[in-house]
């Protein structure tokens, strides 16, 4: 039904075999393709569009910083991608994902939080999301106000409309 339009512009600088075990962190530039195993975090240069690609075989037990991710494999671990993450249906994410963007196919896993970023604009971080003129962000303890709630209050405290 919906045809994948191929991304030419995508261009693999390094590959990690199959049967190649990392122990420690990589830092990578451009495109990384991995087949094999990393026991450790794997980050890019920031401010790139840096592309990481992990095939089904492949397999991360460490934090993914990267711009771009696309997953078919195992990450145990938070990922968090400035602008695009893709989850294959082989997908297996055991923490959290933050993303921009995020495109999951039927049969991907993740046991953890889907954190939405805002994109980065100038003057703001990845981090960094700010609260509209009438919006006013929740506390920790409180959640965000329902149609039956009022802002700033949780469900049975005084106030609230339960």
């Amino acid at each position: 039904m919906f045809k994948r339009k191929p991304n030419s512009s995508v261009t693999v600088d390094t590959l990690i075999g199959a049967k190649t075990r990392i122990k420690g962190d990589v830092e990578f530039a451009g495109g990384l393709h991995l087949d094999g195993t990393i026991h450790g975090n794997v980050t890019c240069e920031p401010a790139t569009d840096a592309f990481l690609s992990v095939s089904e075989h492949g397999r991360i037990e460490g934090s993914v910083f990267a711009p771009n991710v696309l997953l078919n494999g195992t990450v145990t671990g938070n990922i968090e991608a400035a602008q695009r993450v893709e989850l294959g249906a082989k997908a297996k994410v055991l923490g959290n994902v933050a993303y921009t963007v995020i495109e999951t196919a039927v049969g991907a896993q993740i046991n953890g939080k889907l954190i939405h970023q805002a994109a980065a604009g100038p003057g703001q971080g990845p981090d960094q999301t700010p609260a509209g003129p009438d919006q006013t962000p929740a506390g920790p303890d409180q959640a965000p106000a329902g149609p039956d709630q009022t802002p700033g209050t949780t469900q049975g405290e005084p106030g609230s409309q339960s």
